[in-house]
């Protein structure tokens, strides 16, 4: 649903015919990421008589929930290991061989300088790909997997 929205705003029953689930169910799991802070209201707009809420995923707020998430050691553990099962999902779904892609996987002693300036750079980076979404099945648009994540590990 967030990639979804994160192109364009969609009512609960636009998101349903997307993903082919019923109503209610998308527009249970909306509230709920509404509730979250994790979409916001774009717009209210009247159909046949009733007002439909469309929402949108903002990614400009994502380090502010970052920022307020109690990130002890279970988590982490639950928030990566529900990332690595998505990769493990959209992997299934690569596209042959691809004319371009990025894979790296470190483990590093950096300095704190450093460290900074990147996670700046990688944060950046991160909101340019968002900025540049379009809508599911716009000509020409090519559909992308990218997971990044970046964290100080603690010294074993």
């Amino acid at each position: 649903m967030l990639s979804l929205l994160t192109a364009t705003a969609m009512s609960a029953a636009e998101v349903a015919r997307e993903l082919d689930i019923t109503h209610a169910n998308a527009s249970y799991h909306l509230r709920q990421l509404l509730a979250a802070g994790q979409v916001v209201v774009a717009e209210e707009v009247e159909i046949r008589g009733g007002r439909a809420r469309r929402y949108r995923y903002d990614p400009s707020r994502a380090h502010d929930r970052l920022e307020r998430t109690p990130w002890d050691r279970e988590t982490r553990r639950t928030t990566y290991a529900a990332l690595t099962e998505e990769l493990g999902r959209r992997a299934t779904l690569a596209a042959g061989p691809p004319a371009r892609q990025s894979l790296t996987d470190a483990e590093l002693w950096i300095d704190a300088q450093t460290w900074a300036r990147l996670c700046d750079r990688m944060t950046d980076l991160m909101g340019e790909l968002h900025r540049a979404a379009v809508a599911r099945g716009t000509t020409g648009a090519i559909h992308t997997s990218t997971t990044a994540a970046m964290f100080v590990m603690a010294e074993q």
